[in-house]
This record gives structure tokens, C-alpha cells and sequence, in this order.
């Protein structure tokens, strides 16, 4: 195929080009072989032994794109049970185990293809994170669906979480480094305090606590808004702080 370009006419006429030779094999995405891959997560030491024996002892049958239908899967089953949270708070098991699914789907496909030499970067990297995306929509729109959150905040969370893989697409092509955790947080993290949430709200069902904020007197806090809310801002830190310092150094290399 022919190769490609695009360009961005700054001042005095001046053209940078942005991606160039993408099917040729130039530095845009399609280099993407050659990125650096960084997971550096609290449950690291956990995972990644686990992993590793389930790629080991995965059938000879089962490859990437299977794994990945099953975290896609599990991201469907997740989505329904929150739905379905509206009836009764035990399909919050439900919306758990689909996250357990997607973890198992969404980790192997990866490993997998790594453990036997399969390797498909280009086609892995964008399949894999196209699922992401549809995954990330499915949790929190289902989230915001059960009847314990805010639909608002669940949603204004989903936005800060796609702005944060927007910067992590972007730095991939523009550093070739694709970093999944920031301050030792990663996805399996996120599963994990879904899956805690989860075992809240049925234990525990609707909370409104009474907290009183200046004049306009007390208030009824939820919880499992504050949750969640805190897991925005916290997106949205390391969006503004990455987003920062990078065009900082990216300014000072001339680049």
C-alpha cells in the first residue's frame, strides 16, 4: 500500500509531519512494534506470575482474539448486571464476575500472544484497545445505571478515563512509550475497587451520609459517588500533569 502522510502548516508555512510512511513502516503507529511497554502496578507481583502459568496451561485451541471476545464478554456481562441491579442488588455479583471475565480476557490475549511468539503488534495494539474503549464505555454507563450511582458522575468519570487513553495513544506514537499505570495504578487496580464497590452497594445498598457544608447546611453524601468521583479526579490529575510536563519537554527538545 502506498505510503502516507499528514501534515500541520504552522507559521511561515512551516510543515510538520505528523504521521508519515504509516503502511511503509516509518515512525507513525505502525512502528509501533518498537514501543516500550511499561506496567508498573501495585498487584504487579500478583499478576503477572498468574498470568504467565495461565498462558502456559491455556489449551493449544485458544488464541488471542478468542481471549479478547472473552474480555469483551465480560465487559457485556458487567453492563447487564448493573442493569439489572435495578431489580434486585444481586445482580451486583453479576456486574463482579463480569469483571473477573474481562480481566481474564483482556490480560491473556496479550500474554498469550507473547508466551507462543505470535505476535501481531499492530493489529494487537489496535484491536486490543479498541475493546478497551467499548469495555470502559459498557462499566460506567452500566454504573451509572444501577440505581446506587449518579448517572452525572459515572459518566464525567467515563470522560476523564477517555481523555487519559486518548494521552496514552498519543504518547505511544509521539514518545513510543506506552505507560498502563501511573502512580503504580493500572486497569487491575481500577477491577479491583469496581469489584469492592460492587460489594458495598449490595451489602450495603442506598447510603445518603449527613454532612454538613457551611451555609448551605447538611447535605446528603453518597458514598459510591465519592468513589467514583475520586477515581475521576485522579484521571484527570495524571491527564493534566502528563499532558504538561510532556509538551514541556517536548517544547525544549525543538520537537
Amino acid at each position: 500500500m502506498a505510503d502516507l502522510s499528514a501534515g500541520m502548516v504552522l507559521d511561515g508555512g512551516r510543515c510538520i509531519h505528523i504521521v508519515e510512511s504509516v503502511w511503509a513502516g516509518g515512525p507513525g503507529m505502525s512502528d509501533s512494534a518498537n514501543f516500550v511497554r511499561v506496567n508498573n502496578i501495585l498487584l504487579g507481583w500478583l499478576e503477572r506470575p498468574t498470568l504467565k502459568w495461565l498462558a502456559a496451561h491455556s489449551p493449544p485451541w485458544m488464541t488471542p482474539d478468542i481471549y479478547t471476545a472473552i474480555g469483551l464478554s465480560g465487559s457485556l456481562l458487567s453492563f447487564i448486571g448493573y442493569l439489572q441491579s435495578r431489580s434486585h442488588p444481586a445482580f451486583f455479583w453479576l456486574a463482579t464476575f463480569g469483571f473477573l471475565v474481562n480481566w481474564y480476557g483482556d490480560s491473556l490475549d496479550g500474554t498469550l500472544a507473547r508466551y507462543r511468539h505470535i505476535e501481531r503488534p499492530v493489529y494487537g495494539f489496535f484491536s486490543d484497545h479498541v475493546m478497551d474503549v467499548i469495555s470502559a464505555v459498557l462499566f460506567f454507563v452500566g454504573l451509572g445505571l444501577s440505581p446506587y450511582v449518579t448517572f452525572g458522575v459515572a459518566v464525567l468519570t467515563l470522560v476523564a478515563f477517555l481523555m487519559m487513553s486518548a494521552l496514552v495513544f498519543l504518547r505511544t506514537s509521539v514518545v513510543g512509550e506506552f505507560r498502563l499505570s501511573y502512580a503504580m495504578l493500572g486497569t487491575t487496580e481500577a477491577r479491583a475497587l469496581a469489584i469492592l464497590l460492587n460489594t458495598a452497594m449490595f451489602f450495603f445498598r442506598a447510603q445518603r451520609w449527613p454532612v454538613q457544608v457551611g451555609s448551605l447546611g447538611v447535605l446528603p453524601l453518597n458514598p459510591y459517588d465519592v468513589c467514583i468521583a475520586i477515581v475521576g479526579l485522579l484521571l484527570l490529575c495524571f491527564f493534566v500533569t502528563t499532558a504538561w510536563s510532556e509538551s514541556v519537554r517536548l517544547r525544549r527538545a525543538a520537537k
